[in-house]
């Protein structure tokens, strides 16, 4: 009984803060309106369609903040935004029952929220390679909805397919298939498809709103003729194909996500996900900024850290005795740092191998070959968050395949919070697909081995084989190495990509926005417009002269 009284209290105070939440937005955006100067020049368009359902969402709130700051300097902004113009929507899919209607209602309340005191402007074409005519471009800031129309032609060309030829589908030259496939992926919380009709409707309404989308963002952009599109992450079918359109223009795309610090936004002309940085070859850490980055990571060693707004470990615990006692029976202890199958990273991670568990498939062979060591094979916490469960773990894997039966095999759950950090400290080397804790291994002086292509391979930071026989044939050379030469640059560029994820993209926003009652939701402070300035404002500096000088999206120093 008190575990639904706590469930219908928290609901009640989330819709109360909620309507406070956008009592306060609707108040700020009508003053925004009033105090922007007249717009002159190209748009930068700001699409939504999967940045929160029911509330305010970080992403949505870097999105309002962005939009707001370009018009009180009189930069015109085009809003394109989601009024049931999907048939389904990867936020609004209910995996249990893939057919329910997703829940429309709410999300449009939530944007019209959004833009309060924003003109509207009603599309009039549908095709999508309409040429543009002068005539029709849009003048000023305006938000453009767009509902949904069904293609019959497209509705009859996808009826009967499977699933695979689902997945690679192409319609007049637009990959819908591909674009639509991490999005299904994340929703279903699974990376290998179940060919069966739940998963081919959804996949199904999935490239038909795509479709949707693809012809009426087309026609948007060529009545505003947008010097820029900002879009949430590039990933998800509405935005991928709003972002394969603009780029297909010539037109810029810029992507974000939530940064690594908390109440943070990371913005990028390349893919969010894959976390581009340039880091200019001179660049070396002064002893304030290794201080500043000790700092964070004494903090983080201790479990200290949150993970797009989730504390996972409150309570990191040491190697307890039990577990020392069976390592002390091996030569060497070899970790296993695994990642979420669904997550949006891993399109990006999957270049030398098909997907994680086909690394775990080749570790485990290995792993029966060298019974003189102790392999520790960790599930990454993310696995049990709550609302976002996986639904294709490493637990099941380490059931279906006997791992956890090996006499040289740990298997670690998701939920305990035994310290990463201690382990890697005993280890002989680190094993990791695309897991941060490899470049947090780097830093600390271990060898690691990566499988997969991370946010931080992009430089020199771990050792990271191109074929999958490297891969194994690298296993058994530091199995077999009485010791492993790292090289030095290894740590050094993983201290300086690591400073600069955390402290030059990051860009705070902790003045305009603080944690909700759910902690992955966010409401809006209270602060004057005047703060929205690039004189005021580190963050909205570094969005202005990301998106209006081609620059980099990096803070100053």
């Amino acid at each position: 009984m008190n575990r639904f009284s706590e469930f219908f209290k928290q609901r009640i105070q989330r819709g109360l803060v909620r309507r406070l939440n956008n009592l306060k937005i609707a108040r700020l955006a009508k003053r925004v309106a009033r105090q922007a100067p007249v717009p002159s020049g190209a748009p930068i368009l700001f699409f939504k369609a999967s940045t929160g359902i029911d509330d305010l969402s970080w992403n949505s709130g870097f999105h309002l903040l962005a939009s707001w700051a370009l018009r009180l300097k009189g930069i015109p902004v085009a809003y394109f935004a989601c009024r049931s113009g999907m048939s389904h929507c990867v936020l609004g899919t209910n995996r249990d029952n893939v057919r329910k209607a997703p829940p429309c209602k709410s999300c449009i309340y939530q944007s019209k929220t959004l833009y309060t005191g924003v003109k509207i402007h009603r599309y009039t074409g549908t095709q999508v390679n309409r040429s543009p005519d002068p005539s029709h471009l849009v003048p000023g800031t305006h938000v453009t909805w767009f509902d949904y129309d069904r293609d019959p032609q497209l509705a009859t060309a996808v009826e009967n397919l499977p699933l695979q030829r689902l997945v690679t589908f192409e319609w007049q030259g637009i990959p819908l298939g591909p674009l639509c496939l991490p999005g299904l992926r994340w929703i279903l919380r699974i990376h290998h498809l179940i060919d069966d009709e739940a998963t081919r409707y959804l996949l199904r309404e999935y490239i038909l709103s795509a479709w949707n989308v693809a012809r009426k963002f087309a026609d948007v952009l060529d009545q505003t003729q947008p010097r820029a599109v900002v879009v949430f992450n590039g990933q998800f079918y509405p935005e991928a194909t709003a972002r394969y359109l603009a780029q297909k223009r010539g037109i810029r795309v810029i992507t974000h996500e939530v940064g690594l610090q908390p109440a943070t936004a990371f913005f990028t002309e390349g893919e969010a996900t894959a976390y581009p940085i340039r880091i200019p070859d001179e660049f070396e850490l002064s002893e304030e900024q290794n201080a500043k980055l000790d700092a964070y990571l004494a903090r983080r060693f201790q479990g200290d850290f949150t993970m797009a707004g989730i504390r996972f470990w409150v309570d990191m615990k040491g190697l307890d005795e039990a577990f020392l006692q069976k390592a002390g029976a091996f030569r060497q202890i070899v970790p296993v740092f695994t990642n979420v199958i669904f997550d949006t990273s891993q399109p990006h991670a999957n270049t030398v191998f098909e997907d994680m568990f086909d690394w775990l498939d080749l570790t485990l062979e290995v792993i029966r070959l060298h019974p003189e060591t102790l392999f520790v094979i960790r599930a990454h916490p993310d696995e049990l968050r709550v609302r976002k469960v996986s639904r294709e773990t490493v637990a099941a894997w380490v059931e279906a395949t006997g791992a956890d039966k090996e006499p040289n095999v740990i298997f670690v759950a998701p939920n305990e919070t035994l310290s990463s950090y201690e382990l890697i400290q005993r280890s002989k080397f680190v094993m990791v697909y695309n897991s941060t804790i490899g470049l947090e291994a780097s830093i600390m002086g271990a060898a690691v081995l990566c499988a997969g292509k991370a946010r931080f391979t992009q430089y020199p930071t771990v050792f990271f084989p191109q074929r999958v026989d490297e891969v194994r044939r690298k296993m058994e050379e530091f199995l077999e190495a009485e010791k492993i030469e790292v090289p030095p640059e290894f740590k050094r560029n993983a201290r300086r990509f690591l400073y600069y994820q955390l402290f030059r993209t990051s860009l705070p926003f902790g003045d305009f926005l603080g944690s909700s009652v759910r902690t992955t939701q966010t409401r809006l402070k209270s602060f004057g417009l005047e703060e929205l300035s690039p004189e005021n404002a580190k963050a909205i500096e570094a969005i202005f002269d990301g998106l209006l000088k081609d620059g980099d999206f990096l803070l100053k120093e």
